[in-house]
């Protein structure tokens, strides 16, 4: 076997054992449980004195990012919806493990008036905001337009959409120069599935709101980038419930797509 392939049977494989959660779900209730770099992950220092808000901050991608950033050197004030109050607790618990001040602002990312009190609150208790991570998402799967409701429809554009424009236009008061933006995309945005018509649609927008924002404000010295992941072991959206059904399908995700053909962890994007 070569050395890729013993890296990559170290991780799961779908198909993965039936496991319903009530969205939003919590990580730590999953099998296997994934890995965000609770134990793996050392830091070097490159984030030192730096200040970071990252919504959807408790579980997934959001959560692999907050152990990272404050293993690196980052105060992180986290977002979360009220239900994931578990998961955002332990993300505190590793932060301030890590000798980092943590900052825990569960609401809806769906408000407006949220998203600037949760930027407000987040620079008042960091000192300030160095970097946003615009990572918080919804998806559910629907087999036919026809059967996509319109209240599905905007909530999925209200915080995948919506939100970042809310909360990166809060936080601008905030941003000085050499602070940094980064969107949590997706593959989707490039290679749409079928089942995932509305999400897809913001994934693509958000692609094109970072390319924008990027020109916008690279002359004041602020980067903005996005990062697609293709999908990754975090089974508690709606869609990602029945996609978890239908996990016969995850296996033939193109190698085009996840390095190895491997089921990706959050800690691995």
């Amino acid at each position: 076997m070569s050395d890729h392939a013993k890296h990559s049977a170290q991780y799961p494989r779908p198909p993965f054992a039936d496991q319903p959660q009530t969205p939003p779900g919590l990580a730590s209730e999953m099998l296997p449980v994934p890995d965000h770099g609770e134990e793996s992950y050392v830091g070097s220092a490159r984030l030192s004195g730096k200040r970071a808000l990252i919504t959807g901050g408790d579980s997934g991608i959001g959560r692999a990012v907050a152990i990272a950033f404050a293993r690196e050197g980052a105060d992180v004030a986290i977002n979360y919806l009220p239900e994931e109050e578990a998961d955002a607790e332990e993300v505190i618990a590793l932060i301030e493990a890590a000798g980092r001040k943590a900052v825990a602002i569960p609401g809806d990312i769906r408000s407006e008036s949220f998203c600037e009190a949760l930027v407000e609150k987040a620079a008042r208790e960091l000192g300030g905001l160095d970097i946003l991570v615009n990572n918080a998402g919804r998806q559910q799967y629907c087999d036919s337009l026809a059967e996509l409701t319109t209240a599905d429809f905007d909530a999925t554009f209200k915080t995948n959409v919506y939100a970042p424009f809310w909360i990166t236009k809060a936080a601008l008061r905030h941003l000085k120069e050499h602070s940094a933006i980064i969107n949590t995309s997706s593959v989707q945005a490039f290679k749409p599935s079928p089942i995932l018509f509305d999400y897809a649609q913001t994934k693509a927008s958000l692609v094109a709101f970072t390319k924008s924002l990027a020109k916008q404000l690279g002359p004041k010295g602020i980067r903005v980038n996005a990062v697609a992941p293709a999908p990754t072991g975090r089974f508690c959206s709606p869609a990602a419930a029945s996609l978890r059904r239908r996990s016969a399908s995850l296996v033939q995700i193109p190698r085009s797509v996840a390095l190895g053909n491997r089921w990706k962890l959050p800690r691995c994007t």
